[in-house]
């Protein structure tokens, strides 16, 4: 824990894929001394790996990133990098982008018409122990949390998934064809097949349409 008095700044990390949007994000945390931003990331595969180089003590991603998107990109920051503190960011407040931004570890899920007013506040909670969650949020949700009332017991098949199938499965969700997701992965297309046949054997999904709104349920991608 990163305490605010401290004369060390608060370390963060920013997660987005449009450069004016962090420069934005930079100038709102950095007008408090607080905090200083130590590094900035356009996919969430990025994200991963400045994590694990800069050692933040809070990550801000966003929800949906080219690659991996937010939520992804936060079991896999915790695994090498578990004292970091993730909060997210997104345009959607319903239960199911919020219950699972929870589940992979985010402390913190704010929706970004409320980002000039409380960025700053919510990264400081986060730094100080604290979960952050912006006040749009439903209180069912948010007592829904409380009580655990949204958390699944036992093993999701999506945890079986590995980083490279969960990266294929958002790109496929994101309408991408296997010739598209090769370019983007730099993989061969016979490699991107056998991972969609993989992804589609461990969910048990036979066919594209049911992959893209498995994705959506699970927050990988915004719908339309």
């Amino acid at each position: 824990m990163t305490p605010t008095s401290s004369k060390t700044p608060i370390r963060v990390l920013l997660a987005d894929d449009h450069t004016l949007v962090r420069q934005g994000f930079r100038r709102i945390l950095e007008d408090d001394l607080r905090i200083a931003v130590v590094g900035e990331a356009p996919t969430g595969l990025r994200a991963i790996e400045l994590a694990k180089e800069l050692k933040p003590d809070v990550a801000v991603l966003d929800l949906s990133m080219p690659d991996l998107g937010g939520i992804e990109a936060t079991g896999e920051i915790l695994k090498t990098n578990p004292e970091v503190k993730i909060l997210i960011l997104s345009m959607y407040s319903n239960e199911a982008y919020v219950r699972k931004a929870f589940e992979a570890g985010a402390k913190g899920y704010m929706l970004k018409d409320a980002i000039e007013l409380d960025l700053t506040r919510a990264v400081i909670s986060l730094a100080e122990g604290k979960a952050y969650m912006s006040p749009g949020i439903s209180n069912l949700v948010i007592e829904g949390l409380k009580s655990g009332s949204l958390q699944e017991s036992g093993q999701d098949a999506f945890d079986r998934l590995s980083l490279r199938e969960k990266e294929v499965l958002q790109l496929i969700a994101q309408g991408k064809s296997n010739k598209e997701v090769a370019a983007l992965l730099n993989l061969s297309v016979n490699t991107v097949a056998v991972h969609r046949a993989r992804v589609m054997e461990t969910l048990g999904i036979h066919r594209t349409a049911e992959l893209v709104l498995y994705a959506v349920k699970k927050g990988l991608v915004q719908p339309e």
